[in-house]
């Protein structure tokens, strides 16, 4: 058994988890969050507690215990609170804008970048910072992710987009002749 899938999921007074044969349902002020859970996974819900279980002992199953555990943690974390990742913009003249869903990027290239911001994560923009929020997980970490990857930073003069709490492992460059 998985020792994170042993634990059990405290559960908010202001969140409600149903599961309804595969598909799981977590609803809480934030909004409500779907998930089909794989057949060799039990959930049930006791006492102010989700508690996850296998209902096989494969080595399949098992490995997926601490996976769905994390993943019905991170529901309930994500309708009652809400999550929330910073990026940073560095570089001279790099700079974003928002315009109701469409972010502009000016990174540097011969055009700015429109990225339209998928249902379910909502941005703020200070000129050099960018703060995403969602409920979903999974989906805030993908929408960072592509964020950064429209001009990933760079190890010589650090230029890029990089979260916030990301370190750039920076490199000395060529020296000249003498």
């Amino acid at each position: 058994m998985s020792r994170i899938g042993k634990r059990a999921i405290p559960m908010p007074a202001n969140v409600k988890v149903e599961s309804k044969e595969e598909i799981l349902t977590v609803a809480g002020p934030k909004g409500q969050l779907q998930r089909k859970i794989h057949p060799a996974i039990k959930v049930s819900v006791a006492d102010g507690q989700v508690l996850v279980s296998v209902t096989e002992s494969y080595k399949n199953s098992r490995a997926l215990h601490g996976l769905y555990r994390a993943l019905i943690a991170n529901m309930v974390t994500g309708v009652s609170k809400g999550f929330e990742r910073a990026l940073e913009i560095v570089g001279v003249g790099y700079r974003a804008e928002l315009a109701g869903r469409v972010a502009t990027f000016h990174l540097g290239y011969s055009h700015p970048i429109q990225y339209e911001l998928p249902a379910g994560i909502d941005a703020k923009v200070d000129k050099t910072r960018i703060t995403l929020r969602g409920i979903d997980k999974e989906l805030l970490g993908k929408t960072a992710a592509k964020i950064r990857g429209f001009r990933m930073p760079e190890p010589y003069k650090g230029k890029g987009i990089k979260y916030a709490d990301e370190v750039i492992k920076r490199k000395a460059g060529k020296t000249g002749a003498k």
